[in-house]
């Protein structure tokens, strides 16, 4: 889809609605270590990595338009008991990062944090594979990143995608546009999600509100990917999917990144 010019999506009346930047950061917890990763010469995102081991799997994780690296704190170490290393980004304007946030820069900037990411892991001597993780809005650079795979590119060297209360829509992102625009974008956008090819994991509440299951249920299907698999939590909405299944939640994660169906 790299003929897709999303710039057109950066209109300040929908980043407006669709981000909620916050600039916060806490004090690094033990053992932990922070990094600001440059995606322009004047622009940097911070970013936090919580270490389970060298030879563990890492997943690089994109999260949800409210959140921040530092709201995952808490919930890193969960990753961490199953044996994974967890890397958080921020998008431009979230923690302590500079710029401004838009749809095109967060598309572009997560190719420019996966390469880093590689570099950071293989130095640092992690020899574990790495996986590309989405939560709500953050599936749109996870997705960016799993179908670059397919043509070597951006998403090389990814060994699959977790994809947490997704939908394979670009929501209202393309609001205000005229019909036809929208349309012919939301379908550019379905056919990327469509040809990612990667081992996928879908996991998704089953009274989201926000993100119909259903909408979840038909991007796993259309999904290219030969090994995938969906896993719905009881009783969760967008929101709350670790309140609601923690154990199911991990469990899938766990299963998936290790040594589960994905590779038989």
């Amino acid at each position: 889809m790299s003929g897709v010019d999303y710039t057109k999506l950066d209109r300040w009346e929908i980043s407006m609605g669709s981000f909620y930047p916050r600039r916060n950061w806490t004090p690094t917890p033990t053992g932990c270590q922070d990094y600001m990763l440059p995606v322009e010469p004047e622009v940097g995102l911070s970013a936090r990595f919580h270490p389970a081991g060298l030879e563990s799997p890492t997943i690089l994780f994109f999260y949800g338009n409210g959140e921040t690296a530092c709201d995952y704190d808490d919930i890193a170490p969960l990753y961490n008991q199953i044996g994974v290393n967890f890397l958080a980004a921020d998008y431009r304007g979230y923690g302590r990062s500079g710029g401004s946030p838009s749809f095109s820069t967060m598309l572009s900037d997560s190719v420019e944090v996966l390469k880093q990411a590689k570099r950071m892991l293989e130095g640092g001597g992690y020899r574990g594979e790495l996986f590309v993780m989405g939560r709500s809005m953050g599936r749109h650079a996870a997705f960016e990143l799993a179908a670059g795979e397919l043509a070597g590119g951006s998403g090389k060297g990814l060994a699959g995608v977790i994809v947490e209360s997704g939908r394979p829509t670009l929501g209202q992102f393309t609001r205000g546009l005229a019909p036809e625009e929208a349309k012919r974008f939301a379908e550019a956008y379905r056919e990327k999600v469509r040809s990612i090819s990667l081992p996928l994991l879908v996991i998704h509440g089953e009274v989201d509100t926000l993100a119909p299951v259903e909408e979840a249920r038909a991007m796993y299907e259309e999904a290219s990917s030969e090994n995938k698999k969906m896993v719905t939590i009881p009783g969760a909405g967008h929101n709350d999917l670790l309140y609601q299944g923690m154990g199911k939640y991990f469990y899938a994660i766990q299963e998936f990144v290790t040594t589960g169906w994905r590779t038989g």
